[in-house]
């Protein structure tokens, strides 16, 4: 690729969603390594993750489906408020070419016996290889993912 190539798309969205589940059950399902690499990331079995889940901690996944691209995930923790508030700034790539850098705030509120879940997002997509919409889709995905874990 030559800097010809080179672009940028920024761009930020929100999802929100309600779970029957405590705030607390909720926060330790994104805290908790183990409970995280039941439902985070890629359904491939070649996906490896990592937390360290607190303030300048890093998380990293990577993985991809047979015979495509493979994904990178990291990010570090910027704050954390235990059962309210996540917020970290990650790193995306494909076969090792960064595609996007974000800045992720998850915010946990009380509702009713269960919990209101906010996730924003910020971000910068490079050269074309990522856009907000394949972003958006995946985060969703993801947060489906949390909703069946939680049962």
């Amino acid at each position: 690729m030559d800097l010809t190539d080179r672009s940028t798309q920024h761009a930020t969205f929100a999802i929100e969603r309600n779970y029957e589940a405590s705030p607390a059950r909720v926060f330790n399902a994104w805290a908790d390594p183990a409970a995280k690499a039941k439902w985070f990331g890629s359904p491939s079995s070649e996906s490896k993750h990592q937390l360290d889940f607190r303030v300048g901690g890093q998380e990293s996944n990577s993985g991809g489906p047979p015979g495509g691209p493979v994904y990178g995930y990291r990010a570090h923790f910027a704050e954390i408020v235990t059962d309210r508030r996540i917020v970290s700034t990650y790193t995306m790539d494909m076969d090792g070419t960064l595609i996007s850098v974000s800045v992720a705030t998850l915010e946990f509120t009380p509702k009713g016996s269960g919990t209101h879940l906010k996730y924003t997002e910020q971000a910068v997509y490079l050269d074309g290889a990522d856009n907000p919409t394949q972003r958006e889709d995946g985060c969703r995905e993801i947060l489906e993912n949390l909703a069946a874990f939680l049962g």
